[in-house]
Formats: C-alpha cells, sequence, structure tokens
C-alpha cells in the first residue's frame, strides 16, 4: 500500500485531560515488529470511554486517544506478523489473547496477562506510542483507541472476521455486545427455564438481556431508573421491567416477592457499589449465581454482609464475556451473520465522527443504547 511503512496525519478524538474530546490531526506511526495497523471505518461509544472521560479509570494517562469498541481494514503490518495482512477487515480487541500465557493456555479462561489489569496499556508493549499531536505524545487507550482513523495494536489484539460483515454494524462485537451476551452464556451458564435479573440497561445491559433469551431462560427481570429503556428491554426478551424508585421497599425485596425466592442469575451492568449488593441479594441464597459486568469507579471498595455469601450464593466477574478473543469474537462475527441474533436493535444512533461529543450527550443523558461514529 503507498501508506505502508510511512507516517499517517489522520483525524482523532483526543481527550487532553479529563472532561470533553477535541478532534484534532495526529499523527500515527508505522507499526512496528508484531503490530498491526488498522484503518478504522467505525466505532462504538461505550460507557467504559466516558469513565475514563471522567478520570474514573484504573491507570488511564492523560492525553490519550479513548475508544475501544471499533472495526476497520488492516493498511499495513509489521515484521513477523502473519495471521492478519492488508485488506483483512478485523475488529481490534480490548482484551487481548497472546496465546502463550497460563491464563490463555487454560480452555476455561479466558483472561491473558497482557490484559490491562496485569499491565497498563498506555503506551504499545514496547513503552513508546505511535501517536503524537502538536508535538506531544500522545497516549493509547487499552490499546486500541478507536477514535481515531488509524491505530497500532499489537498482532494478539486483533481478530480477523468475515469478509462480509458490515463493518458499522460489528464494531460492537469489539466490547459491548459481546460482553453482555457472553455474561449470559458463558459465565453465568443461564439453563433453559431459568429466572433472571438484569441491572442496567445500557448496551451492555440489553445485550444480556438478549443472552438470557438465547440460553432459554423463562423469566427475564430488567431493572432501571430510566423506564424509557423498557420497550428495547422487552423487544429484546425481558418479561417483566421494574423501576427500583416506583416502591418504597429495597429492590431486592421486590424481586424476591416476585420469584418466591429470589432469580436463579442475576447481573449488574451499571457499575455503581449499591446496586451490586441488591443484584447479589436478588439471587436464591442457596444456588443463586451474580455475575457483575459493570466497571466501578478506580479505588473502589464495596462492604457486604457475608452471609450474603455463606448460604451458598455465588458472585462472579466477567471479561470481556468470557470469550477467548482471537478465536470466538470472529465465531460471534458469523453468527451475526446466519443471522442468529439480532444486535443491530441496539444501535440507536449513527454519527459523523466529528459528532463524538454529541455522542457522549446523548449517553449521558440516557437516550441513547449505543451511538455508532463513522469515519
Amino acid at each position: 500500500m503507498a501508506t505502508a511503512g510511512k507516517v499517517i496525519r489522520c483525524r482523532a478524538a483526543v481527550a487532553w485531560a479529563p472532561g470533553k474530546l477535541s478532534v484534532e490531526e495526529v499523527e500515527v506511526a508505522p507499526p512496528k515488529a508484531g503490530e498491526v495497523r488498522i484503518k478504522l471505518v467505525a466505532t462504538g461509544i461505550c460507557g467504559t470511554d466516558d469513565h475514563l472521560l471522567q478520570g474514573c479509570f484504573p491507570n488511564a494517562e492523560f492525553p490519550v486517544i479513548p475508544g475501544h469498541e471499533g472495526a476497520g481494514i488492516v493498511e499495513s503490518v509489521g515484521e513477523g506478523v502473519t495471521s492478519v495482512k492488508p485488506g483483512d477487515k478485523v475488529i481490534p480487541l480490548c482484551h487481548p489473547q497472546c496465546g502463550e500465557c497460563s491464563f490463555c493456555r487454560n480452555p476455561e479462561s479466558n483472561y491473558c496477562q497482557k490484559s490491562h489489569f496485569s499491565e497498563p496499556q498506555n503506551l504499545l508493549p514496547d513503552k513508546t506510542s505511535r501517536f503524537s499531536c502538536k508535538g506531544k505524545q500522545i497516549h493509547h487507550f487499552l490499546w486500541v483507541s478507536a477514535f481515531a482513523e488509524y491505530t497500532v495494536v499489537p498482532e494478539y489484539t486483533v481478530a480477523k472476521i468475515d469478509a462480509a460483515a458490515p463493518l458499522d454494524k460489528v464494531c460492537l462485537f469489539g466490547c459491548g455486545f459481546s460482553t453482555g451476551y457472553g455474561a449470559a452464556i458463558n459465565t453465568a451458564k443461564v439453563k433453559p427455564g431459568s429466572t433472571c435479573a438484569v441491572f442496567g440497561l445500557g448496551g451492555i445491559g440489553l445485550s444480556i438481556v438478549m443472552g438470557c433469551k438465547a440460553a432459554g431462560a423463562s423469566r427475564i427481570i430488567a431493572v432501571d431508573i430510566n423506564k424509557d429503556k423498557f420497550a428495547k428491554a422487552k423487544e429484546l426478551g425481558a418479561t417483566d421491567c421494574i423501576n427500583p424508585r416506583d416502591f418504597q421497599k429495597p429492590i431486592q425485596e421486590v424481586i424476591t416477592e416476585m420469584t418466591g425466592q429470589g432469580v436463579d442469575y442475576s447481573f449488574e451492568a451499571f457499575g455503581h457499589k449499591d446496586t451490586m449488593i441488591a443484584a447479589l441479594a436478588s439471587c436464591n441464597m442457596s444456588t443463586g449465581v451474580f455475575v457483575m459486568v459493570g466497571e466501578v469507579d478506580a479505588g473502589s471498595e464495596i462492604s457486604i454482609d457475608p452471609t450474603l455469601l455463606l448460604t451458598g450464593r455465588t458472585w462472579k466477574g466477567t471479561l470481556v464475556g468470557g470469550w477467548k478473543t482471537r478465536e470466538c469474537i470472529p465465531k460471534l462475527v458469523s453468527g451475526y451473520l446466519e443471522k442468529k441474533f439480532n444486535s443491530d436493535l441496539l444501535i440507536t444512533h449513527t454519527l459523523p465522527f466529528a459528532k463524538v461529543n454529541e455522542g457522549f450527550e446523548l449517553l449521558r443523558a440516557g437516550k441513547s443504547i449505543r451511538t455508532v461514529l463513522l469515519f
């Protein structure tokens, strides 16, 4: 390609400090050995990006290019890269799969020791950045930085997908849809005929609803303080929708009364300490499984009554829905192309990239499920 080996000047949304994004011209260096440069076509706006902009994401450094839910086409590859080539459609992954660490080699784990929970992903593995703007180094975010027309990532954070995939739709598979759907299917392992409660009806929460329905749950109780989300939740499979503000008593008591003993599975996709305790207490006290999906603010601690767990409840966490990312995200995309599920229903707004701040305003106002930005 004409651009291979050269610095590319392109647009990116830079957060110079916590707060607002500024669309700037940035320089994107060519990929080094083991790296891939991707031309992004579309990217979704996820609550985790807002978490970063609020200054609440662990170990984040500014200035930074956010975004971690993108899809694009390989522009060029560095020395030694064999799994993708220029022209391939790909999804850059916010959770790597190096294939070599003990977690990657464990068939029951989808964690990877190169994850941002093990080492910061503000710079590429060689501890340098591929981004600069106005003479300053710009940090990466989760190695993805999808709010840029071009990005550079390690090869083990790239999933090659079907050439027929519409990139403006499957960008959600980089985080939101995969995380929620997999939390139900893989992490909770929801059984047919079971009961579920889903707290928080954003893109991830509604993907959990879809996963619970696909797994055959007989009752799916959707919980949110924004009743405008209820129609979409019912369209995707929720059987009941409840607003905690409509009740005098704690919502866990309401759910326990609705179901007799609590649900079989509960999920928290909001990222709030109090909601997590309520979701835990909403599942039955013996075999109930609570899955924490939302991300709380960096440095948060949660106090719980230990008897909530003593009787047998399980508290689980999940990262990107338990999928081994490089292996499984392409299979999910194939499932989408085979119409096994309709994740398009999560996309409520599509905006040109220049309107990125407008997309965040929609998210904060609770008016969007997923906004997709097009480059």
